[in-house]
């Protein structure tokens, strides 16, 4: 297989570290290069005369006919190593002309493994939604679960809670403390939290000492049950807090809960109109005293003309 200027592809397939193939038009594999062995486990000699589709998981199948009848001809999808666990192969296909006749003749496909490459990248979309301090969601991601709940709620005409929670007298903590005190005490708050709400509730750090607690197909006694929960599970932390004197000398935080309900009739904008209502209720329990849990409750809109 040796071509113009004197290179020959043969060495440079059986040489490469990527799996360099030919298949017919019916995506029967007629070569495949040694590399096959290091990267899949398979034999060039076990992957000839099938089907490349055979190595594929079926549940990824869609996207390379999808690439391959949108004239896309580089795709990502997982294949099946020999001892059956996966990689994320990176697949780009060329068609090879009849030299005679110009029809398509065979595939030439190059397959490199990117499974490394595909976690990294998980990684990072999951760092941009995680608070670094916390290790609860971030505000970018509270604002996109927010509006998802907000619209199976629609859905199901059903209803939505929302918590909104802040720690009391957290400047004076930090200057009395200091900053690294009060990081220690953000953390320790976050994992409280998350430790006094179920599995499906959806817990971030809103901004600052604030974080939000989004509680679905959960009503208003529901909501203050879980508020009461966390406010207590918090004030058992005992973490000292001498500026904080209505909360015994500890740190303590002041919870607004808000639930929207899905009403004929109603037109209040939403869910922005939850979070400010939980946002007021957050602060009318600090006017009460702090330490404490305020509701508020809303009549939100059965059309999803607000929630677009």
């Amino acid at each position: 297989m040796t071509c113009k200027g004197g290179v020959d592809y043969q060495f440079l397939a059986e040489h490469s570290v990527d799996i360099i193939c030919r298949a017919g038009l019916d995506r029967i594999f007629t070569y495949v290069s040694p590399s096959s062995v290091h990267v899949l486990g398979w034999d060039p000699e076990e992957m000839a005369g099938r089907r490349g589709d055979e190595f594929i998981v079926s549940e990824d199948l869609p996207i390379l006919m999808a690439a391959i009848a949108g004239g896309n001809h580089t795709v990502q999808f997982r294949m099946r190593k020999k001892d059956g666990t996966l990689l994320w192969m990176e697949n780009h296909a060329q068609l090879v002309p009849d030299p005679v006749t110009g029809e398509p003749q065979e595939w030439v496909v190059i397959m490199r493994d990117i499974t490394e490459r595909k976690l990294f990248e998980d990684r990072l979309a999951s760092l941009a939604l995680i608070d670094g301090l916390t290790g609860l969601a971030n505000r970018r991601a509270f604002d996109d679960s927010l509006l998802l709940e907000w619209k199976r709620t629609l859905r199901e005409g059903s209803q939505v809670s929302l918590l909104m929670l802040d720690i009391d007298r957290f400047k004076q903590f930090n200057d009395q403390y200091g900053h690294l005190a009060g990081d220690d005490c953000l953390r320790a708050v976050a994992v409280a939290s998350r430790g006094a709400v179920r599995t499906t509730d959806f817990v971030a750090r809103y901004g600052g000492e604030e974080m939000a607690v989004i509680l679905p197909s959960t009503g208003a006694n529901g909501a203050m049950k879980v508020a009461e929960k966390l406010r207590l599970a918090v004030e058992a932390l005992r973490l000292d807090h001498e500026s904080n004197v209505v909360g015994d000398r500890r740190v303590t935080v002041s919870i607004g809960v808000a639930t929207a309900l899905v009403r004929h009739g109603a037109s209040m904008p939403m869910p922005e109109s939850l979070l400010m209502a939980a946002d007021r209720a957050m602060y009318q329990a600090k006017r009460d005293g702090r330490n404490r849990v305020s509701s508020a409750l809303l009549m939100a809109p059965s059309e999803n003309l607000l929630a677009s």
